[in-house]
């Protein structure tokens, strides 16, 4: 993965200019406060950042490092993939990837809930976005483990270069299942139970997993990179807007009380009780 790319992306999500919105914004499910998610956007950037500076002081492998590389020494789990190298898929993976990354969330911008409230989807967005990348750029700047592709003759002069042991975890995978399911969280919480609800769902898991068979087959990664680069995905896509959503109903709320009381005397006040 590139690792500018969600640098770029956040930049101009943020810079965006939001569409239109009626005079009647709906309700937003969200509770978000610049003085809070500010620094957490700033705080995130910074390790993304720290873990592009690691990848950066690492080390490619040595013609006698390549030389001793054993498809034996590689997980059983992970061994049928070790060897593979597929230009045509990589291309397709990214082609797969990188637009996901801005029509996932653009295609919110489509329902009225939303619209309303996209400035603030946004900004949620790119932090579930760096969220991931930070778990990302940390995991490739600190972790050595070499590409499938090092297991086998291909590979040009990608295969002494330090990104060749950047193959924990799938970042492809990780943020494409950031932006698929943060887009399919985002439209249930706005409109919960709509038609079709099951399809995007189903969308949002599905195209991730056509980007990890990609980076499979062009060598990239194993399949467990790929599982864990999904599972941290989809856990930031989910997990971001549901620690902003509101608690519904939550709070003390005063009720008009009246009544007799014990010496038969009329009354009236007020009775504080708690919503839960």
């Amino acid at each position: 993965m590139k690792l500018f790319t969600s640098f770029a992306l956040a930049a101009s999500l943020l810079t965006a200019t939001a569409p239109t919105v009626s005079a009647q914004q709906a309700d937003s499910p969200y509770h978000t406060r610049f003085a809070v998610d500010g620094p957490i956007i700033l705080g995130l950037g910074a390790v993304s950042g720290f873990g592009l500076y690691r990848v950066q002081q690492k080390s490619g492998l040595s013609d006698a490092e390549l030389a001793n590389l054993k498809k034996s020494d590689v997980p059983r789990f992970d061994r049928f993939s070790a060897g593979y190298y597929s230009e045509s898929a990589q291309t397709t993976s990214d082609f797969l990837c990188y637009p996901t990354l801005l029509v996932a969330p653009g295609l919110l911008a489509l329902n009225d809930n939303v619209r309303g409230r996209y400035g603030q989807v946004l900004g949620m967005y790119v932090e579930a976005l760096l969220a991931s990348d930070a778990l990302f750029t940390t995991s490739v700047g600190n972790i050595y483990r070499y590409r499938p592709y090092l297991y086998g003759t291909e590979g040009g002069s990608g295969r002494s270069g330090k990104i060749a042991t950047n193959s924990f975890f799938a970042g492809h995978t990780a943020h494409t299942a950031t932006a698929t399911f943060f887009a399919a969280k985002v439209m249930h919480d706005f409109n919960p139970g709509y038609a079709g609800e099951p399809f995007v769902w189903g969308a949002a898991a599905v195209v991730p997993a056509a980007v990890a068979y990609y980076r499979i087959q062009a060598g990239k990664h194993f399949l467990s990179d790929n599982i864990v680069g999904y599972t941290v995905g989809a856990t930031m896509g989910i997990l971001v807007p549901q620690l902003h959503k509101k608690k519904n109903g939550s709070g003390m709320s005063l009720a008009p009380m009246q009544g007799v009381n014990v010496n038969g005397y009329a009354y009236s006040g007020m009775l504080l009780t708690k919503r839960l």
